[in-house]
């Protein structure tokens, strides 16, 4: 088993409670790490016996554009997705940060 992480992932999105912030939007920042078996990848050296960071990318980016009241919302999302998608991830731990709240 091991971990990739993929870190400072921006985004300009428009969640919030706050009308004015569904118009507005604001800067975030996304951290992922997941946990697979990387045994064989680190082996064959090749993408296709590995978990692809551009495809867990664009779940972030996709995700983030989907208007939500509460971060724990589209994280609650973007979780999904990630485990729906990549059956190999075991684990998702995730963070999501407004950059200027």
């Amino acid at each position: 088993m091991g971990f990739i992480k993929l870190k400072n992932i921006r985004t300009y999105s428009y969640h919030g409670c706050l009308i004015e912030e569904g118009k507005i939007g604001s800067d975030y920042s996304v951290d992922l790490k997941i946990k697979t078996d990387l045994r064989h990848s680190s082996i064959t050296d090749n993408l296709i016996d590995t978990v692809d960071y551009v495809h867990l990318n664009r779940i972030v980016v996709e995700e983030m554009a989907i208007r939500s009241k509460l971060l724990e919302h589209v994280s609650k999302r973007i979780i999904n997705r990630v485990l729906e998608e990549v059956p190999t991830i075991s684990r998702v731990i995730l963070s999501v940060s407004k950059l200027n709240p």
